[in-house]
């Protein structure tokens, strides 16, 4: 599998019905990653989704050449992994996870260990415990996030 790195999408649930659809478990809120025709792999084989629905609060999909129940359960709980989708205005926690924070004058505020979910904005944890909402995220290239964090945010991680 060469070309641009995988990255895990969700987890097969339970098989539905006996004509070999699965229920999905997204990880992720871009629901283009089970439309029809998406490409998905599963167990080092890839699969074409050729048809996806809401059923209740579940997404039930149905894959090329899954096509008993039989076969839907042999892939059951199984992980899911897709190819990153090209977003230029989107930031991508596989992109700034492990990246170098630094402030817009040139200030390195360390590395990047995680992005935790937060209802008004997510946040970046750095290695050295400071928050920093991603809203002030200006720029991210090539294993460097610019930041335009408001004055005395690292405040308290500088005493």
């Amino acid at each position: 599998m060469s070309g641009p790195e995988l990255l895990e999408v969700g987890r097969l649930g339970r098989a539905h019905g006996v004509r070999g659809d699965l229920i999905v478990n997204l990880s992720t809120d871009r629901l283009e990653r089970v439309e029809v025709g998406a490409r998905l792999l599963i167990r080092e084989r890839w699969y074409s989704v050729t048809s996806s629905r809401l059923q209740g609060s579940k997404r039930v999909v149905h894959l090329e050449g899954v096509d008993d129940r039989d076969a839907a359960e042999a892939l059951a709980g199984r992980p899911i992994s897709a190819e990153p989708l090209e977003d230029p205005a989107a930031l991508w926690v596989h992109d700034l996870v492990g990246s170098m924070v630094v402030e817009r004058g040139g200030t390195e505020r360390g590395s990047c260990v995680s992005v935790i979910a937060n209802p008004a904005s997510d946040l970046l944890e750095l290695d050295s415990g400071a928050l920093v909402p991603a809203v002030f995220v200006t720029e991210v290239t090539d294993g460097r996030v610019v930041i335009d964090p408001p004055e005395g945010l690292f405040e308290v991680f500088e005493s």
